[in-house]
């Protein structure tokens, strides 16, 4: 790392469990990113909100680089959670940062929003040469990245971007992610008493359980998978049920896979709507696409780059998950997902290393450093 970069440890963890404490489950992250803008200003940087979200817009800060010939470049997290994210009550125990148990932790993504406060802060303490400077903390990237989704990227003027938001390790560059589509149906066929009269109704669980059955599901290939994963409907039974509905998805890291799976799902409902007699109303969304970076684009060079300073094991990796870096690569922002050493995110017994807290910390540094560096 830079000889006269200091990361504090003990003001980064501070941070941190401040950060977690501050309610921010997503459409909910106003109070949050009203702390983070204050604590950015305190920086130096320029901030603007872009009012997109109910409570709070994604926040694009700014700050003039030390070296004006080489390009600018952004560091990206977001600032909501999942439930149960409400009431978080932080333990540091022997180096690591749990939860009281009953809600997240919310490592996932305030360790790495931690990380980059202190990170640039250290680095404009130093004083040392940076680049131009842009973060951009998103809302609601937990529900299929609505934040990043909605951002005008004509606002942001970098030439790359790191995404600090997986829970692999620290060290790991995702170069590939896959695309996402959500599936909903309503079958509509026509009650009728299951014992009386049954050849008089329709029954949309017939053709919901059929079309189910002939899907493709689970495991497709390497880089594809689908899921249908709630299923409602009836009022009863002795009646013939009239309406059921059902909710999945599909997922690939290779567009036209993606866009056969979801062919396919949609081919089995309309067929087995039709075979008995139902109607069938789909609303089938892409969600975001996928998004694949070539081992030797500029952006994953400067990761490596970042790593190797810090003595780091490199180790290039796909995702079966998706990020705000699927909606920035899609609106031409070349982004990269970086591992942060999460642990066990969106559940109860998340926690967080203290020593992976300074290590991104210091990653955070040395990707600036390596912008500095053209």
């Amino acid at each position: 790392m830079e000889p006269n970069v200091v990361v504090s440890e003990e003001r980064l963890l501070s941070r941190f469990l401040q950060l977690v404490q501050v309610d921010s489950v997503s459409t909910e992250e106003g109070e949050l990113a009203r702390l983070v803008e204050n604590e950015l200003r305190s920086i130096g940087f320029s901030v603007f909100n872009d009012g997109t979200g109910p409570t709070t817009g994604n926040l694009i800060a700014g700050m003039r680089g030390t070296t004006v010939t080489v390009p600018p470049i952004a560091l990206n997290a977001h600032m909501d959670t999942v439930e149960p994210g409400r009431g978080v009550r932080p333990v540091v125990q022997d180096g690591v940062v749990r939860s009281s148990g009953d809600t997240i932790l919310g490592g996932d993504c305030k360790a790495p929003l931690a990380a980059i406060l202190e990170g640039v802060r250290a680095v404009v303490e130093a004083g040392v040469p940076r680049p131009d400077l842009e973060l951009l903390f998103t809302w609601g990237e937990e529900r299929a990245h609505l934040g990043a989704r909605a951002l005008d990227i004509s606002l942001m003027h970098s030439a790359c971007c790191f995404t600090l938001d997986s829970e692999r390790p620290i060290g790991t560059i995702i170069q590939s992610a896959p695309g996402y589509y959500s599936v909903k149906a309503a079958f509509r066929g026509r009650a009728a008493h299951a014992g009386a009269a049954p050849e008089k109704g329709i029954n949309a669980l017939l053709a919901a359980s059929r079309a189910i059955a002939r899907m493709p599901l689970g495991r497709i290939d390497h880089e594809t998978t689908a899921n249908v994963g709630l299923i409602r409907g009836g009022s009863g039974r002795n009646t013939v049920p009239a309406l059921v509905e059902l909710e999945g998805e599909a997922r690939s890291r290779d567009a036209a896979k993606l866009d056969a799976q979801v062919e396919a799902m949609r081919r089995a409902m309309e067929e087995e709507a039709a075979r008995i007699g139902a109607t069938l109303d789909l609303d089938i969304k892409v969600e975001y696409r996928p998004y694949r970076l070539d081992p030797d684009a500029p952006v994953v060079a400067m990761a490596r780059r970042a790593l190797q300073r810090m003595g780091m094991a490199v180790t290039m990796e796909p995702t079966g998950g998706g990020s705000d870096a699927n909606d920035l690569n899609a609106k031409g922002l070349p982004t990269v997902v970086l591992g942060s050493g999460l642990r066990d995110p969106h559940t109860v017994d998340e926690s967080f290393a203290v020593d992976d807290l300074v290590a991104l910390s210091r990653l955070v540094v040395e990707l600036i450093s390596v912008g500095a560096a053209g």
